[in-house]
């Protein structure tokens, strides 16, 4: 193949790895007699093979950056728009783990096992989870042709009962192209505490929130250090950098001076921020001038909707989220601007990704702990603003004791001037994510937008096309799939020039469509991502139910124009092209993403085991591998040995935001069952516990045996009962998505509130053993 832009073919590379280099020396019966002769080391690369660094960003739509009428300050973006060309048809898959397996590979999401998260993963094939050895990522690829390969920040493609410290690491970001990983392996972190990994070791992070740690920061901090020791070391070869921020993903954690910044700003609301960033984002050119404001959808709260007690709560909310988002995009700019102190940026092709997939709307109606909607667990913005009281009132938000996220509003507002948000594989706003590309030794700054229609899953072969490569047949000995993305290297030089293809389906929890040529057709499914709770209407649901919708996307920008009344025969056409492609690319049964979160939580991904022994000195366990202390029938025996006056963390699982824990505090033992920071269970022994060797237990029992029902904890030492309490509402699914168990000590987030001034509060005696069985 010849690359498009550097014009320099590369020969060979249709099984990968390459062959070793053969001897060129001819050996003799002593040195003296032989020839010493190497051959030179084959180049596989043209002489101007580009470095690469992908920037995605996670969970924000194209109605936040500043650059693109929104008002969310982006210096890092605006400036790349002036050197460099945006594309604003560029999409995703509407959903986190689905874009980031399509970016890599170059294949549709189902195609390669991820049709829904890793952690809802399930047995066909287009659910399964793994991304299989016959779609080899792009940056493995790249490897075997002489790139040096890192990849920095939110993972989320590592099945879920794989992430713990014992592997496999076949399916680690090391295990799928990437020489280096810095970053966490699930859907989300908390941004002061993550549970986070270097290559295939836990690491804790470098810094205390105290002492001024974020996570982004963090990962600016590794990266610029990758850089510069790639400088050092491997400086003849080009590199390959992902740099996938947690942010604007839940939890929304920032220092609040930066929320500060935008103190005042949204008083007027969601519905109000729309129409001014439609506006602008006409007089900036990133949509077209007849392009429509789409109307808000009838069962989602209007501002006006919101009481005026609770309005202050909302508006914080978004004051933090964009203060999350703005410290975000000058993480970029220091990296970037490493990229200038090291002379790479001239040679560095570089794509922004605005957002994965559209703003989330998973904070529901605001809330101050986000994985209650995960879980279905409804509750009201009164309750959130009641608990935050206790906790120091609104300035607590952004803190490390919530795990705050906005109201679905502000989702819509953020993924402005389309329909959808984050979930919405149908609609526009879930995605239509922004693109910026610079290129400056090759590419001329443009300031009007291409509008190719373009999908992630169109990176990789781009990126082979600029190289020159040819997708590989076989990888490490396995035959591979077809690449289902289609190059648009050449819109790059030349904006009129044909780039990404004809057809595209997209399909996430049921929520689908199907783009061909100018037309789209969806359906919007079974439930809108701003409804509280799991729908019971789910589990009847039937995609043969649902109503199609038809747009003609060359006329209609933003989908506000349905015309399947006046055509039904295109509607029909494109219906039987939906079904074709579904077939083709894995993705029967139509909302198979949906199996477990609404039909089979009990299917969840989860630890075969029923019974564990742990020694006192096991940490950092993830919570989808880890035992279900809170939500099955369960015993805990603990082995100790205690002090005088003993103290301290005996286990803890989960986080402040949502988790259990059993502690010693003054001789007493404790045990607290933190229900998403809203309802804390706690309860403490009669007696302190004596010195000397104990044994002690935690019995957990459903009262009534459902998901989410009330549970009987028992406390005992030595066979007697010392405590007993009832947690009124369990947890569906579990209480974090990156948190751990950890035995003697809260090495993460602290769970209760009685101790997180001493976390990580390691127990002062001895554990020599923990062991867990399901009753």
């Amino acid at each position: 193949m010849k690359s498009s832009v550097t014009g320099e073919p590369i020969p060979g590379g249709e099984s990968l790895p390459f062959p070793p280099t053969p001897s060129g020396s001819i050996a003799g019966r002593t040195m003296q007699e032989s020839v010493y002769s190497p051959l030179p080391k084959e180049r596989r690369l043209p002489s101007d093979a580009p470095n690469i660094l992908i920037v995605l960003i996670d969970d924000a739509g194209p109605g936040l950056p500043s650059g693109l009428g929104g008002e969310v300050n982006t210096p890092t973006l605006d400036a790349m728009l002036q050197d460099g060309v945006g594309y604003n048809r560029f999409h995703t898959t509407a959903m986190c783990s689905p874009t980031r397996a399509s970016l890599l590979t170059g294949r549709n999401h189902h195609r390669v096992g991820n049709g829904q998260i890793a952690e809802l993963a399930n047995d066909w094939d287009g659910y399964s989870g793994h991304i299989p050895g016959s779609s080899a990522t792009g940056p493995e690829v790249l490897r075997h042709y002489g790139y040096s390969t890192a990849a920095f920040g939110k993972w989320h493609n590592t099945p879920a009962e794989e992430t713990t410290a014992a592997g496999p690491f076949d399916n680690w970001p090391t295990g799928l192209g990437f020489e280096y990983f810095y970053g966490f392996l699930a859907g989300e972190a908390s941004q002061y505490e993550p549970n986070l990994v270097r290559n295939t070791t836990v690491v804790l992070p470098p810094k205390t929130p105290e002492q001024g740690y974020h996570l982004s920061e963090d990962l600016a901090d590794d990266a610029i250090g990758w850089l510069r020791r790639h400088k050092a070391f491997d400086a003849d070869k080009p590199f390959f950098m992902y740099w996938a921020s947690g942010c604007l993903h839940g939890p929304h954690h920032i220092m609040k001076p930066w929320a500060d910044k935008y103190a005042g700003k949204f008083d007027d609301g969601w519905d109000a921020y729309r129409e001014r960033v439609f506006t602008r984002a006409k007089e900036k050119g990133w949509i077209p001038p007849e392009a429509e404001l789409t109307d808000r959808d009838p069962t989602m709260a209007a501002w006006d909707d919101i009481p005026d007690d609770e309005k202050p709560f909302q508006r914080r909310l978004m004051e933090v989220a964009a203060g999350y988002a703005e410290h975000c995009d000058v993480q970029v700019g220091r990296l970037f601007d490493e990229l200038d102190r090291l002379g790479y940026r001239d040679d560095t092709l570089v794509l922004y990704i605005w957002g994965d997939n559209g703003s989330s709307g998973e904070g529901q109606n605001g809330t101050i702990s986000e994985l209650l909607a995960q879980n279905g667990i409804p509750t009201t913005p009164a309750q959130h603003i009641a608990a935050l009281e206790e906790l120091g009132g609104l300035d607590v938000l952004g803190s490390p004791k919530t795990d705050n996220m906005y109201h679905a509003g502000w989702a819509w507002a953020g993924s402005a001037p389309y329909k959808g948000m984050k979930l919405l594989a149908s609609h526009l706003g879930g995605t239509r994510n922004p693109m910026v590309v610079r290129w400056p030794a090759k590419v001329t700054p443009d300031p009007t937008p291409r509008t190719h229609f373009l999908h992630c899953n169109d990176v990789v072969p781009t990126l082979y096309d600029i190289v020159g490569i040819t997708p590989p047949r076989t990888v490490n000995g396995v035959p591979q799939d077809p690449v289902d993305g289609a190059s648009f290297a050449q819109t790059l030089v030349e904006p009129g020039a044909t780039g990404g293809k004809l057809t595209q389906y997209f399909e996430i929890m049921g929520s689908r469509a199907i783009y061909h040529d100018g037309w789209m057709a969806s359906a919007f499914g079974p439930r809108a991502p701003w409804a509280a709770g799991v729908p019971g209407g789910i589990r009847d649901w039937s995609p043969d139910d649902d109503t199609w919708e038809l747009y003609n996307l060359d006329e209609d920008w933003t989908q506000n124009r349905d015309l399947a009344e006046q055509h039904p025969q295109k509607l029909a056409q494109l219906r039987e092209l939906f079904a074709i492609e579904a077939a083709k690319n894995n993705v029967l049964p139509v909302g198979g993403g949906l199996w477990v979160i609404a039909l089979h939580p009990e299917q969840r991904i989860t630890t075969p085991y029923t019974s564990w022994e742990f020694s006192g000195d096991t940490i950092r366990m993830p919570e989808f591998c880890a035992p279900a202390l809170g939500n099955k029938n369960n015993r805990v025996t603990l082995d100790l040995s205690a002090p005088e006056n003993p103290s301290g963390v005996l286990y803890a699982l989960g986080s402040n935001a949502g988790g259990l824990t059993c502690f010693v505090d003054d001789g007493y033992l404790c045990y607290e069952y933190n229900l998403f920071i809203l309802m804390r269970t706690k309860i403490r022994s009669t007696v302190p516990i004596p010195p000397g060797t104990r044994t002690v237990q935690v019995v957990t029992e459903f009262i009534e045996a459902r998901p989410g029902g009330p549970l009987n904890v028992k406390l005992c030492v030595d066979g007697s009962v010392v405590g007993e309490g009832q947690v009124p509402v369990s947890v569906p699914l579990l209480f974090t998505a990156n948190d751990c168990l950890d035995v003697g000590t809260c090495l993460g987030s602290p769970v209760s509130l009685d101790y997180y001034d001493r976390a990580p509060f390691p127990f002062n005696g001895t554990i020599d053993r923990m062991a867990v069985e399901y009753t």
